[in-house]
């Protein structure tokens, strides 16, 4: 097992329901600030249709050469959705500071006629 230090700030979600949860919020992992990035797109057009999708990626260390995880659903198009989960590339940096990922995969399989669709983008800065 790896021991990292970790800070943040967890929230109590306030809903109605049976089950109880939080939302954890991480703001430094090892000692370095983290961040997320945006990410959106629109699925390739597959089996007369297509989705639209949006998300943030999971959070990791500002700094230093790293990815992210992300996961979402689409939108519901042709009465079903998909999930779109995987991890980005590699940062790739600006000369005048920041930078953005690239990620692409395929979607879950669903849908009256099953199937999948491809997509494809860049994070934000």
């Amino acid at each position: 097992m790896i021991n990292v230090p970790v800070t943040g700030f967890m929230y109590d979600i306030d809903e109605d329901g049976t089950e109880h949860s939080h939302n954890l919020y991480i703001t430094t992992w090892d000692g370095q600030p983290v961040h997320t990035h945006e990410f959106k797109g629109v699925t390739s057009f597959d089996v007369g249709h297509d989705h639209r999708y949006a998300g943030v990626t999971e959070p990791a260390p500002s700094g230093i050469q790293h990815t992210h995880r992300y996961f979402t659903f689409t939108t519901v198009d042709d009465r079903h959705k998909h999930v779109i989960r995987g991890v980005t590339g590699p940062a790739i940096f600006l000369l005048g500071g920041g930078h953005y990922h690239e990620f692409s995969g395929v979607t879950s399989v669903d849908g009256a006629i099953p199937h999948r669709h491809e997509y494809s983008g860049r994070t934000s800065l």
